[in-house]
């Protein structure tokens, strides 16, 4: 019979299981107070299985490991490294395969070491639980638990499973990692109506995963494992998939552009050997090899990653932690930001901002925990009055961390009894001498229903209830009050007025509390109602304070053409307040969903609210990961952030994942792309700049090597039309000896340049859009890749003249004169690449306002091909490899001449550039 009830409660949801007494609870799990028979329970969990989350399996390592070396970049390289086999130099084709070798194991790595959510998820769960079986209270394994289970939770347990409670002392259950916000919640075991809560707003029902912040209770278990409400986030994440970010998939359609042009010139050109070169059909083969390599960038994907681990360094200095490093460039196409509210947007600290006495408002200076701010006006006796009486009906404690020179203060308790404390210090109240003064006698705990606590304590000769709960519920309990003129009789006006500015406080986005106080006449007898005839004292209004930086990061935002969808599990009113104070929303109403209303909606009908300005409120873990989908449905690039175990499933789905590196669990660590060291929305927005500057990098290091393969290709163009009478003055050894040895330090430094003036003034990139585009393929084949290759056919035929080789027709194609030019040309390329280094640090703005100094990698550039190009051309190991010589001395007087050819050149076409965008 106990299977057959267990299988039946399993139907049982938890808006159901709510409503029933604690003794229906019993009977509809097969159990009662004293839990289940060892028996009975072993019965159960074979049926129901272990409470675990199960971890899916990974995808094979071999197969993911080979996808890194078979791509088309990295069949080119594979080619690249057999043109040097067969042109007799196994050096450089080694080192070519070697490049290959690097970027496939960095790539593999770097895509398999993230995927750890569910791991954590099971860190999170208890390892054992006090369950009552047998009629006795023992410690069992937690992933024995069975629904029907009873068992016993206290102060600083991890519930195991998920529960309805059916006894419970003074309960409140820490549920930040499921819901995102910090208050403990007050937990029951009364029945209630949840037709209109959700699963994590129903306050008889506790889940697994979550902390007993205070009290203690014993509750049935209703769900276990995958069915737990912890089990279905675990579900939720590990169906969510990762998809290619914008940068991996853009690297795509470069290497398939590039792979297009080198093969189509590489063809063209095997023709026009064998036609025009007189050449044999296997060497013109290993020539057409030549141009293909002439036009493949080796360097670029190593630069890629180099210039990607580089941006992931200055965000680290911006408290940005990057995991994975393509969402570095996905960063800074991000078309929207979905962010928490608590601690993220703000501090995570309730500060008391205003109490109201009367007719009179107190200010309190200072935010956060740091008792320190000015009360204006100055503290009084009736202000005195309310903030000892509300620290008296407080568990809270304020404690002072650090060393002395920089304090640190926290609450340990509830947050919102934590801000009264730090109130009533500002106010002038003594805690501790308020606390020996005034021993607490007695005390009725915070109950969902009354919605408010009261404590009993002897002051002096007398004993005083001191009170503090909702404004409206208390003032119901309330015959007197502190009016303009004092204590005196509360009449209707009166609360029209207390209410009056209780509305005009949630307006603003506070959370107000309201005490009161009663001086007893003797002891209370037990059951005694002791909260009534109760005199007002006013009320304490609390918010938690925006981060100061936060404003001025979503103006930023704003620039960049990026929106700020808030996602808060708090109430409407607060967020749309905190919201408006941070410049989230306009001056008019923005449009607030709250869960209950999501679940209402279509598709069609989220994916329409989306395009204007919104803020959802009580959201749940699936509206989170709902809203992001149908952000991406709508073509967004979509960056979500989140601390607790519940925004994994987002973290996931988004395109950029952003954990809490302060208050995040390790599951949202896991789970997400960026991790935040400082929990600040500010550092976002510095990490959108550097991920622009990062893909803004890639496309100049990008230019600046593609620049270069007009050059490496116009030899072959001239030897093939000449017959083969004009000798090459650049072969595949030199090309190598380019794109691996020279270009590589300065294409490198570019990528290490910081974010240009007005890169958060312009809308992130279109996803249509292409790092090799027109304008990129322009600028470099058909303005500064032919003046390029012009210098360097003038420096080739240059060093024949100065060794009094005037005609074309004698030109050697081989020996010590043939080996001088062609160092010559080689030198030539290096020198205008030197000049396009600085022609590259920026598309438009002018190389003046750029200038020559702030990124210190440009001169290690500089120096290191000056190094090679020496090398080359003096070393007699290496230039016997490459095939060089030196030549005269009057031959770098030409080269340095090429130095600011580029860059000029550049300028020019700024200039142009600039007009026509004027007109």
């Amino acid at each position: 019979m106990s299977v057959e009830l267990a299988h039946a409660a399993l139907t049982i949801s938890p808006g159901e299981v709510a409503g029933l007494t604690s003794t229906e609870v019993y009977a509809a799990f097969g159990t009662s107070a004293a839990g289940l028979s060892s028996v009975d329970a072993g019965v159960r969990l074979a049926e129901s299985g272990p409470n675990t989350i199960s971890v899916a399996v990974s995808s094979r390592l071999l197969p993911r490991l080979a996808a890194n070396f078979v791509h088309v970049m990295a069949i080119l390289l594979w080619v690249g490294g057999a043109v040097a086999f067969a042109a007799g130099l196994p050096e450089l084709g080694v080192a070519i395969w070697v490049v290959n070798v690097v970027n496939g194991v960095f790539s593999f790595w770097q895509e398999h070491k993230a995927e750890r959510a569910t791991e954590a998820l099971m860190r999170l769960l208890p390892i054992t639980a006090t369950v009552m079986r047998d009629g006795s209270p023992e410690k069992v394994d937690a992933a024995t638990l069975v629904p029907g289970d009873v068992v016993l939770i206290e102060e600083g347990d991890r519930i195991p499973a998920d529960g309805r409670l059916v006894e419970h002392v003074s309960l409140r259950v820490d549920q930040s990692m499921l819901t995102g916000e910090s208050r403990p919640i007050r937990k029951a075991s009364e029945p209630v109506d949840a037709t209109a809560m959700t699963r994590l707003e129903i306050p008889n029902v506790v889940h697994t995963g979550t902390t007993v912040a205070a009290g203690r209770g014993r509750l049935v278990v209703t769900a276990t494992g995958p069915a737990t409400e912890f089990g279905r986030i675990a579900t939720l994440t590990q169906s969510m998939t990762s998809m290619p970010s914008p940068l991996q998939r853009e690297l795509r359609h470069v290497s398939v552009t590039v792979s297009v042009i080198a093969v189509t010139v590489g063809a063209a050109f095997y023709v026009l050997a064998l036609a025009l070169g007189g050449l044999s059909a296997t060497r013109g083969f290993v020539f057409a090899l030549g141009m293909i390599v002439a036009f493949v960038p080796e360097g670029l994907l190593p630069t890629v990653t180099l210039s990607l681990a580089m941006g992931t360094q200055r965000m680290a200095a911006r408290n940005a932690l990057v995991k994975r490093l393509s969402s570095v460039e996905t960063l800074g196409c991000t078309t929207v930001i979905c962010t928490d509210k608590t601690g993220t947007l703000t501090q995570n600290e309730m500060t008391v901002r205003l109490a109201m006495v009367g007719a009179r408002t107190y200010e309190f200076g200072g935010v956060g925990y740091a008792p320190l701010g000015a009360v204006t006006p100055p503290a009084d006796d009736r202000l005195g009055l309310l903030l000892s009486t509300a620290a008296l009906a407080s568990n809270a404690r304020l404690t002072e961390d650090g060393d002395g020179a920089v304090p640190r203060w926290r609450v340990v308790g509830d947050a919102t009894e934590g801000a009264v404390l730090v109130a009533a210090v500002k106010g002038g109240v003594d805690l501790v001498a308020l606390s020996a003064g005034c021993p607490r006698v007695l005390e009725v705990p915070f109950d969902s229903g009354r919605k408010r606590m009261s404590t009993i304590n002897r002051i002096g000769e007398e004993l005083a209830v001191s009170t503090k709960g909702a404004p409206a519920e208390l003032l119901e309990r309330c015959t007197t009050w502190q009016g303009p003129d004092g204590s005196q009789p509360l009449g209707d006006a009166d609360r029209g007025v207390v209410n009056l500015r209780l509305d005009a406080a949630a307006g603003d986005g506070l959370r107000v509390l309201g005490v009161a106080r009663r001086v007893l006449a003797a002891m209370p007898m037990p059951g005694e109602d002791v909260e009534v005839d109760l005199e007002f004292l006013g009320l304490l209004a609390m918010h938690d304070p925006p981060r100061p930086e936060v404003a001025d990061a979503i103006s930023k935002c704003r620039s960049a053409g990026i929106r700020i969808i808030m996602i808060t599990g708090d109430y409407g009113v607060t967020a749309e307040a905190i919201g408006r104070r941070v410049g989230m929303t306009g001056a008019t109403p923005t449009r607030v969903v709250n869960g209950e209303e999501l679940d209402r909606m279509t598709d069609q009908e989220l994916a329409a609210i989306l395009e204007d300005e919104v803020i959802f409120a009580r959201a749940a873990p699936t509206h989170k990961l709902r809203i992001v989908a149908a952000l991406q449905s709508l073509s967004g690039v979509v960056a979500v952030t989140g601390d607790g175990v519940n925004d994994a499933p987002a973290l996931k789905k988004a395109d950029i994942g952003v954990a809490m590196g302060v208050t995040g669990t390790d599951v949202a660590k896991e789970a997400a792309d960026i991790i935040l060291l400082d929990d600040n929305f500010a550092s976002i927005v510095a990490a959108i700049e550097e991920g622009r500057a990062v893909y803004d990098n890639i496309k100049k290091f990008t230019t600046y090597i593609l620049t270069s393969n007009t050059p490496e290709a116009v030899p072959f163009v001239v030897f093939a039309f000449s017959g083969g009478r004009v000798p090459i003055a650049l072969d595949v050894m030199h090309i190598l000896a380019i794109d691996l040895g020279t270009d590589l330090a300065p294409a490198l430094a570019l990528g290490a340049e910081r974010p240009e003036p007005g890169v958060m003034d312009r809308p992130p990139r279109a996803l249509d859009s292409h790092l090799i585009d027109r304008k990129l393929l322009t600028r470099a084949y058909l303005w500064l890749g032919p003046l390029q290759a012009a210098f360097v056919m003038a420096a080739f035929f240059g060093a024949f003249w100065l060794a009094g080789l005037r005609g074309f027709g004698d030109l050697p194609s081989s020996g010590p004169v043939y080996n001088s030019a062609t160092a010559m040309a080689l030198g030539a390329v290096v020198s205008t690449q030197i000049g396009n280094l600085f022609a590259q640090r920026s598309h438009q703005v002018p190389l003046r306002r750029m200038g020559f100094g702030g990124n210190r990698l440009i001169w290690w550039g500089i120096a290191s091909e000056l190094v090679v190009i020496a090398l080359v051309v003096y070393l007699p190991g290496l230039r016997d490899a490459i095939g060089t010589a030196p030549f005269p001395p009057i031959g770098w007087l030409w080269l340095l001449a090429g130095i600011p050819l580029l860059p000029i050149a550049d300028e020019v076409r700024k200039v142009v550039g600039a007009r026509r965008r004027r007109k």
